[in-house]
């Protein structure tokens, strides 16, 4: 479990979890259940066959049931990261965040179990007893040296993969650093001196990983509360410990650390000073990984050791050691070859994996999510948590050796069963992270004039806290601090700009800047000073004079009420004709763009091929390669209507405008999305997969289609994006979000950085 923001109020966190359905997970039926057929064959009497078919043959289980895919996260909550011995029930809601990562990152499914035991034995007996339920068994926080044991006899007991993830996630990450690390500073495993800080459950299992990579078990030294384990210590009914006492000289962690190549450190924050790593050999390897802050600082000890390799636990530093990488993965691939356990030599090919995909090029796609680039070397050790290769490059090495070392019950193609992985998770949600993290890279100021709304204040707190934006608010100082008080928002004044349109300085000059660009257009002097008293006018005209680099509005009023000021004072993009509304869909099968959703009323050939080619352009700033389908109820000319044929005529239009970008229709939706019947009803399709790009033919549909799709499909929408304006506009919906005034935001921030690349084409949003 990683360390919570620091700045994160409780109150945040606990509506997190309590906000709609409590918690964060939840069961989904996977068959239909719409009519009584459907029932009869999922229970009585249909049921029976899948269940006779088992009792013949146990292994059928994975062929009628989810068993395959499922995996138990089990505690009782005596050792939770960073919060103690705080008992089962307590301990839930960490649970069922590890479930959460299972499916995130690997799509597997999760029951968390909280057992209410403290007995070893009892806590076995009870697991043991799941075994037909689950296809593997992650423990999880249970406090050492029971640990051990419980671990070790369940893995005795049971045929499914077993694994504490406590002990072994970290031994798998850091060893993936230890091989990278090592070959840059031109060390041997074999003759590296090694200190280990720390005599719990992970430092141990740590110690065991590493020497079953190379370590010399002589040369590694282990500190406890009292001082180095050596063989003079009394350690009688401390087996773990004495596994690790050697005959040294050294007491304390100061001594063990002279002349050492590499530093571990899974103990408590300030145990190391500048003084004592400069003491450690040439060239040496520091992996100060305590939660939430390291034994010393990630700066401090490069400034004492400029030659030094240094990772630890935190994101906010290079080389972060995070479980994430290793569990989801592990588990994946041990679950589709039915291992029966997962062995060493499993977690070494992890290890090995996550080494050698630091050693690749990083793709632009990671390097966006991030806003940096990365290269193998001191900085860049071990991939990036969010780097959607991890999975099919670590689950397919685990695959592989679970198949070579004898402990699973299925074998597999590994570079067929490679390619299967690529396609196993949407990215549309890893799309968003990236735009976030791209936006983080480089905050813009970003005005909002909505400033006395609360949702806008709890964004804005978001949004200063994780560095997306700079906001602005905009409102009357004292009406902006008496809500940040009433609803406890942990906003930092600092950070943020508060600015008053009655009273500030330039409002009289923006009026008659304004009135100068609109009185040929209906607007008298004293209009225009009377708009600029408007947060939402005024707010544009910061925009339009350099004041912010882009707006975020409209939860308060109308959609045209937001849009008619942008057009009024931003205007157009240059070569744009109009402006356009999207959607981003974010289904599970990828990202779908969805346009005109907002704006335009009624469509033309011309206007739709317009539309589809500023959607199109803006999937690139996506990293989203379009596919457009032209969308009519009408399927390459089945019906000749008027309506049929604008759509038609569109395509023409799009395809003699830009011949590089993939278009096709009129056609249904269905065959726009499913490839395979696009194929077959036109089997020279122009498209060369489902369609990503749908644009509608008239912002009924449009409009319609993303809210039903929102609401009854449940998928994720982030929008409306707005095409076509001079500057970054976002207008929002009133019912928007937090959560999606955020996403918002980091779009806009993301769009004023690309304009100042003066790209073409740009998404404003």
């Amino acid at each position: 479990m990683s360390s919570p923001p620091r700045n994160l109020r409780a109150r945040e966190a606990l509506e997190f979890h309590s906000k709609g359905r409590p918690g964060k997970i939840q069961v989904l039926p996977s068959k239909p259940l719409t009519s009584q057929r459907d029932l009869s064959l999922a229970y009585s009497p249909g049921v029976a066959e899948p269940c006779l078919e088992i009792a013949r043959d146990p292994d059928e289980v994975y062929k009628y049931t989810a068993r395959g895919n499922l995996v138990a996260v089990i505690s009782n909550g005596t050792a939770v990261l960073g919060l103690g011995d705080i008992g089962p029930l307590a301990s839930k809601p960490v649970m069922e965040g590890k479930g959460v990562l299972f499916k995130k990152f690997a799509d597997i499914d999760v029951f968390d179990l909280e057992l209410d035991t403290r007995d070893a034995d009892h806590f076995i007996e009870s697991v043991v007893a799941l075994e037909p339920t689950f296809g593997g068994i992650n423990l999880e926080d249970i406090k050492a040296p029971e640990c051990f044991y419980i671990e070790e006899q369940l893995k005795q007991r049971m045929k499914i993969p077993v694994f504490h993830d406590d002990q072994h996630g970290t031994a798998i990450i850091s060893g993936a650093a230890l091989i990278n690390a090592a070959e840059l500073q031109e060390k041997t495993l074999a003759t590296m001196r090694v200190v280990v800080s720390g005599a719990g459950a992970s430092a141990i299992a740590c110690a065991r990983f590493y020497i079953s990579l190379g370590i010399d078990p002589q040369n590694l030294l282990m500190c406890d509360s009292k001082g180095v384990l050596h063989t003079g210590r009394n350690l009688e009914g401390r087996p773990l410990k004495r596994e690790f006492a050697r005959e040294t000289d050294a007491r304390t962690l100061a001594d063990a650390l002279k002349g050492a190549d590499l530093f571990l450190g899974l103990s408590r924050a300030g145990l190391v000073t500048p003084a004592m790593v400069k003491t450690m050999a040439p060239r040496p390897i520091i992996f100060a990984l305590a939660n939430p802050d390291p034994e010393i600082p990630y700066d401090l000890a490069k400034e004492a050791r400029p030659d030094a390799i240094v990772a630890t636990g935190r994101s906010d530093f290079n080389n972060q050691v995070n479980n994430v990488l290793g569990f989801p993965f592990l588990f994946r691939g041990a679950l589709d070859v039915r291992a029966t356990g997962i062995n060493e030599a499993m977690k070494v090919a992890a290890a090995h994996a996550l080494a050698e995909l630091a050693r690749k090029d990083v793709p632009q796609v990671v390097a966006a999510a991030y806003g940096d680039t990365f290269s193998f070397g001191p900085d860049y050790i071990i991939p990036k948590p969010f780097d959607p290769r991890v999975l099919h490059w670590v689950a397919p090495a685990v695959a592989k050796a679970a198949i070579d070392s004898g402990v699973a019950r299925l074998s597999l193609d590994v570079e067929g069963y490679r390619e299967r992985l690529r396609s196993l998770l949407g990215g549309a949600t890893a799309v968003m992270r990236r735009f976030v993290r791209k936006a983080t890279s480089d905050p813009r100021r970003i005005v909002f004039p909505e400033g006395e709304d609360p949702r806008v204040l709890q964004a804005c707190a978001i949004l200063d806290e994780e560095h997306i934006a700079k906001p602005v608010l905009l409102g009357n100082h004292e009406r902006i601090r008496e809500l940040v008080k009433e609803y406890e928002i942990d906003l930092d004044f600092a950070g943020v700009d508060v600015v008053d349109p009655h009273t500030d300085d330039m409002r009289h000059e923006y009026a008659e800047i304004f009135w100068r660009r609109r009185n040929r257009k209906g607007v008298d002097r004293a209009m225009a000073h009377a708009l600029m008293r408007e947060p939402n006018y005024f707010g544009m005209m910061m925009v339009a004079e350099g004041r912010a680099e882009g707006i975020v509005a409209g939860l308060n009023q109308s959609y045209p009420d937001t849009v008619r000021p942008a057009l009024q004072v931003i205007g157009l993009q240059p070569g744009a004709r109009r402006i356009a509304g999207m959607y981003l869909m974010l289904h599970k099968s990828g990202l779908k763009l969805f346009g005109d959703t907002t704006v335009n009323i009624d469509q033309t050939a011309e206007s739709l091929a317009e539309i589809a080619e500023m959607i199109a352009d803006a999937a690139r700033v996506f990293d989203v390669e379009p596919r457009v389908a032209m969308l009519s109820y009408s399927n390459f000319g089945s019906v000749r209507h008027r309506h049929a044929r604008m759509v038609a005529e569109a395509v023409e239009l799009l395809r003699a405008r830009r011949p590089d970008i993939e278009v096709e229709g009129e056609m249904q939706a269905n065959l726009a999305v499913n490839y395979e019947i696009q194929r077959k009803i036109m089997p020279d399709t122009r498209l060369t997969g489902p369609a990503n790009v749908l644009i509608f033919p008239s912002l009924d549909a449009g409009n319609v289609a993303y809210k039903l799709m929102r609401e009854l499909g449940e998928v994720s929408a982030v929008g409306p994006v707005l095409l076509g304006t001079n500057r970054p506009v976002t207008a929002l919906e009133r019912d928007c979000s937090v959560d999606n005034i955020v996403l918002m935001t980091a779009l806009t921030v993301v769009n004023a950085q690309l304009r100042e690349l003066n790209r073409d084409r740009l998404v404003t949003g």
